[in-house]
């Protein structure tokens, strides 16, 4: 029986390794907004990010120096909208400040219970989408289910279901709804139901995991040095909660835990925003059945004038530390107005954490970068 004689040479391909260029985005489904990634690829491997900015840009920050404090509130929630009523907050509280301007108790409770919700708002549309980017549609419709009801809550107390004019320098426009209290409280233990039914599909799923644990890596230096904030820096171990570092309004009331991890991976950060969303449900429930009596407001002047120097407030938003820095001359309106936003810092550190992956990692990891574009092209 003769034998197959096994021919060792070793054969060339005649396919060379190349780098080429393709573009994701700037339209929305491939994005979630006007954001254009060009990308430098080795077949499927990324060699580099480059994320080309500008499409939405509307000069909102140049746009603060020739209008009013009271109307630069209503065009902070057009920045990131799905924290509009706390980049509101923000602007209210410097003015406040600056103004040595104490507003009721009443307003403090509101405004912390309002932020919250929002936030809670904010990552079921995050989780939602997240699930949807790595092929589990069906998380799309469960996260926007939830979302309604808070929608539903908001357009009652101040008619918008997206970008909230309710916060103004002093207080609030108008009180709480009378059915604010008892839906809110409704939502807590609805809510309290549905959020292990996202750990069901996806938080415990494998595909899920698989498509997330060790992808996208930052270490804790990295974050600090890039100035991440928010979940995407403390899922990298890096305590940077302004909530809990810098209270505002009634934050110092309630007590809560500061959701970390420390592996730093798409997976670590999706944990943190599911842990957020528990601890943010536990502020509401220490305050909703605690609202002070009281006015909803204090009275200002018709026209607010700061006094002259430089004044910065921070708040944390969904997507982390939002600062806002005046400089006033003592008119009418700022003589410079500059926002340091989340988005734009926690953008910045895609390049380093998706080179070597591969364009599905990319998607996965954009996701739990949460990106909301507007809050960049500012």
């Amino acid at each position: 029986m003769e034998t197959a004689t096994l021919n060792t040479t070793t054969v060339k391909s005649n396919f060379k390794s190349e780098e080429y260029f393709i573009n994701m985005g700037p339209q929305h489904p491939a994005t979630h907004g006007v954001l254009r990634l060009l990308l430098t690829i080795d077949g499927e491997i990324i060699k580099k990010v480059d994320p080309d900015l500008g499409y939405i840009h509307r000069s909102i920050e140049k746009m603060c120096e020739s209008n009013s404090y009271q109307q630069i509130v209503h065009l902070t929630d057009r920045m990131d909208y799905l924290s509009s009523h706390i980049n509101n907050e923000a602007v209210c509280l410097l003015v406040e400040n600056a103004l040595e301007l104490e507003v009721p108790d009443r307003v403090k409770v509101i405004r912390t219970l309002l932020g919250e919700l929002t936030r809670i708002a904010s990552h079921t549309l995050w989780w939602g989408v997240m699930g949807m980017d790595v092929g589990a549609l069906s998380s799309y419709f469960y996260g926007f289910r939830d979302r309604e009801l808070l929608n539903d809550i908001f357009e009652e107390t101040c008619g918008a279901r997206l970008t909230m004019n309710y916060n103004i320098p002093g207080g609030l426009m108008h009180d709480i709804h009378p059915n604010f209290v008892k839906r809110v409280k409704e939502f807590v233990t609805h809510f309290k139901t549905k959020l292990p039914e996202y750990d069901q599909l996806l938080t415990n799923n494998i595909i899920f995991q698989k498509r997330t644990q060790g992808v996208g890596i930052l270490s804790k230096e990295d974050a600090i040095n890039f100035g991440a904030s928010g979940p995407v820096a403390r899922a990298s171990g890096y305590s940077c909660d302004v909530r809990k570092y810098h209270p505002y309004s009634a934050l110092e009331r309630v007590t809560f835990n500061e959701a970390l991890d420390t592996k730093g991976d798409s997976y670590a950060r999706y944990k943190v925003r599911i842990q957020e969303m528990w601890e943010s449900l536990s502020i509401i429930e220490q305050l909703i059945d605690n609202i002070p009596e009281g006015e909803h407001k204090v009275a200002t002047n018709a026209v607010i004038k700061l006094p002259k120097g430089d004044f910065y407030q921070k708040v944390e938003t969904a997507r982390g530390e939002l600062g806002v820095y005046v400089i006033s001359t003592g008119a009418k309106n700022p003589y410079r107005v500059k926002f340091r936003s989340p988005g734009l810092s926690n953008l910045s550190l895609l390049n380093h954490i998706a080179v070597g992956g591969k364009i599905g990692d990319l998607v996965a990891t954009m996701a739990t970068i949460d990106i909301v574009v507007p809050d960049i092209d500012r």
